[in-house]
């Protein structure tokens, strides 16, 4: 049975969910998303662990609110407001760089990593950028935030490789329904402070059991990012899963699952 309710802390409200019993499993979602991206894994994850998931600050149902914050700050408010003192961490895309960071300010309440897509603070990308980029400036300078919410579909869901028509349709609009309401938060609203230093040149300094999971369809930028992470952080494993991109979990929910499930089995 799922429970759901708003967590009061640092100063806005973060909706979440919980369900199941066992060790708590985490779930921290993409910057185009919300909590609802891992609807593939919940209930799944939920009958062998106490899974988790909530809504980061600026997304789905968690206002954004004035003033300074950290996204590794608020999950470490949340995790006491539930009165979790360790967990499995999975995160995906700027969910992975939230755990990533989380694990170096708090290793103790880290019990094994899931970067899934993963962002990775202080990482240079020198390649060529998404070639929807010029035209995304555009739109976002002109306020079109339809258009910007598309090209970012475009750039994310769909993938440097594939068209939209080759994407499942469900998928790709429940994408953008999560997208939609981060876009429109508004822009002068908090100030994000960065870990420092930045985790990228402290990834040695992580000992748990860590996995980075990649589409094949995803950015260069995402890939050599979790190339790194996987190279850097001792001991990591790595699965690359063919044929999707940046939301692996959403396109092949079931594969990812089991890639999850036989990992945290083995830790």
């Amino acid at each position: 049975m799922t429970q759901n309710g708003f967590a009061e802390i640092n100063g806005t409200k973060f909706y979440y969910e919980v369900s199941g019993q066992g060790f708590p499993l985490v779930l921290v979602h993409a910057g185009i998303a919300d909590c609802r991206m891992w609807d593939g894994q919940f209930d799944t994850f939920a009958r062998q662990y106490q899974a988790v998931r909530y809504d980061r600050r600026g997304f789905g149902k968690t206002a954004m609110v004035a003033g300074d914050y950290s996204q590794y700050h608020d999950l470490y408010a949340f995790l006491k407001f539930l009165g979790i003192e360790q967990a499995i961490l999975v995160g995906c895309s700027q969910g992975a760089k939230t755990v990533t960071d989380f694990t170096l300010e708090h290793p103790k309440m880290t019990k094994a990593l899931v970067l899934v897509a993963p962002a990775l603070g202080g990482f240079i990308f020198n390649g060529e950028p998404p070639k929807q980029e010029e035209q995304l400036e555009l739109a976002e300078q002109a306020g079109d935030l339809d258009l910007v919410n598309e090209l970012e579909l475009q750039i994310w869901v769909d993938g440097p490789q594939r068209t939209a028509e080759q994407v499942n349709p469900n998928v790709r609009e429940l994408a953008r329904e999560m997208n939609r309401i981060a876009l429109h938060t508004p822009e002068d609203l908090g100030n994000e402070i960065p870990l420092a230093p930045a985790a990228v040149n402290r990834l040695s300094e992580i000992n748990v059991p860590a996995l980075v999971i990649t589409g094949d369809l995803d950015t260069p930028r995402t890939l050599a990012g979790a190339d790194f992470l996987a190279q850097n952080i001792p001991g990591a494993k790595k699965a690359t899963m063919n044929g999707v991109a940046h939301l692996p979990n959403m396109e092949l929910p079931e594969e990812f699952n089991q890639l999850v499930l036989s990992f945290l089995e083995q830790t």
